[in-house]
């Protein structure tokens, strides 16, 4: 198996009514299942499957109640339990290959030696639910992405089966899920994701997107970074007013040194600007420049200290108003992905960690827009997974979407050959530190 053990895994949890809906055992899903798991790993990618216990358990439970009426919530929560790994069983069995030989129960001990590509996980013990299983597990293994697959295309603003005009919620966040879900936990509740785990993966900032688990080729787009169906839960909502004053001190995310509070934050800011700025005007020499989410808007200010005719674009009014004052008649408020400007207008367009906070539809739209503005250099400087410098330097930035291996960004830029050069050597720095793309337009 050629999978990258350093990566961590994509957590999946199957819901139980998926593997056994009312009609019994679903085949043709789990030979679904069966083959694209298989073909993912065939790109080098890990999983860890947690089975829901579904319908079954619900009918166990069910069944208890009308022999003996009430049953207390630990005797429920022990036959769901039992109905997941059942199904966890199957799921081990169907991938026993390539899979761990064992399955998950205990989520205070971490799997020893895992190189498998698959893990098959379960239910624990009473008040844990299988969505708060794959919230530790994410924990445990560094995951940053939880994909819950269930009967419904994801969170609906109300029942979809009593309401015909109940619309898909795209983006949510945790605290707007706690509002809808509550904060109790009931043996075989059907929430989207439920109360027990909600918190937890509030507090360790997870995302999680709830998909359907009967469209495998929107499971494939989820997993490439591409445009699907479903809702996505973050900590925050990721939209110009994230980028708050609270972020340009840290407190969301980015440089452990505040841009704007600190004395030496505000010297080793603007050094690192006028650092970035001389490298330009010496190796690329441009006349004009772009900054694509120039922020504060630093290095725009240096490059037109060494004469560059230089602009910046930015979505967030914040970043405009924390500005200097000598550089805000040179930014603009703009959508990167649609620029304001001519074709061919500047020497260089150029962006610094920008591409890896932009949704999978705007990533391609703002690359096409830089390339079309430019008559000469591209240059985009993404954070990508090798970056363990930024690791280093920054905090955890909820803000970054699109986080991947520089493999992926390749792939992309590899679309616009027909209209631009790849230089291989020019303003690289080792890729523990930076990931950067420059493009010289043909």
């Amino acid at each position: 198996m050629l999978f990258n053990r350093k990566e961590p895994p994509i957590i999946i949890s199957v819901g139980g009514s998926l593997i056994v809906p009312n009609g019994g055992i679903d085949t043709k899903f789990l030979s679904q299942l069966n083959k694209f798991i298989r073909n993912q790993v065939a790109k080098g990618r890990r999983f860890m499957l947690i089975a829901g216990g579904g319908k079954i358990a619900r009918h166990y439970q069910d069944a208890g109640r009308q022999v003996i009426g009430n049953i207390n919530n630990e005797d429920l929560d022990w036959l769901g339990i039992h109905a997941t790994r059942f199904n966890a069983h199957l799921l081990r069995t169907i991938f026993q290959d390539i899979a761990h030989p064992r399955i998950i129960t205990n989520y205070e001990k971490k799997l020893f030696n895992w190189w498998q590509p698959v893990a098959i996980g379960a239910g624990w013990k009473p008040g844990w639910s299988t969505d708060y299983d794959a919230v530790i597990l994410a924990r445990d293994y560094k995951a940053n992405l939880i994909i819950n697959l269930s009967n419904v295309d994801g969170i609906y603003d109300k029942d979809p089966k009593k309401f015909a005009d109940a619309k898909i919620i795209n983006k949510i966040t945790w605290e707007e899920v706690e509002k809808i879900i509550g904060n109790k936990w009931t043996p075989g509740l059907n929430a989207p994701f439920d109360p027990v785990a909600t918190p937890l993966a509030k507090k360790l900032g997870l995302t999680v997107i709830v998909a359907s688990g009967h469209n495998f080729s929107n499971l494939e787009k989820i997993i490439e970074g591409k445009s699907f169906k479903g809702t996505v839960i973050t900590p925050f909502r990721i939209d110009s007013s994230y980028y708050d004053r609270d972020y340009y001190i840290g407190k969301k995310g980015g440089h452990k040194i505040s841009y704007i509070d600190s004395f030496f934050g505000k010297i080793f800011h603007n050094l690192v600007s006028f650092y970035r700025a001389l490298i330009y005007k010496i190796t690329l020499n441009p006349k004009s420049a772009l900054q694509l989410g120039c922020g504060l808007g630093l290095t725009v200010k240096y490059l037109r200290f060494f004469g560059v005719d230089a602009k910046g674009i930015d979505f967030s009014q914040t970043a405009y108003e924390l500005a200097p004052k000598d550089v805000k008649p040179y930014i603009i408020l703009a959508d990167a992905s649609k620029l304001p400007f001519k074709d061919n207008e500047f020497d260089l367009v150029f962006s610094h960690d920008l591409l890896e906070k932009l949704d999978y539809e705007k990533i391609k739209k703002t690359i096409s827009e830089s390339i079309r503005v430019s008559k000469k250099y591209i240059v985009h400087k993404i954070y990508t997974r090798e970056n363990i410098w930024y690791n280093i330097t920054h905090r955890k930035d909820f803000s970054n979407i699109s986080f991947f291996y520089k493999k992926y960004w390749e792939k992309i830029f590899a679309e616009f050959k027909d209209k631009v050069i790849v230089l291989r050597r020019r303003l690289m720095l080792p890729s523990f530190i930076e990931t950067k793309f420059v493009l010289r337009k043909k």
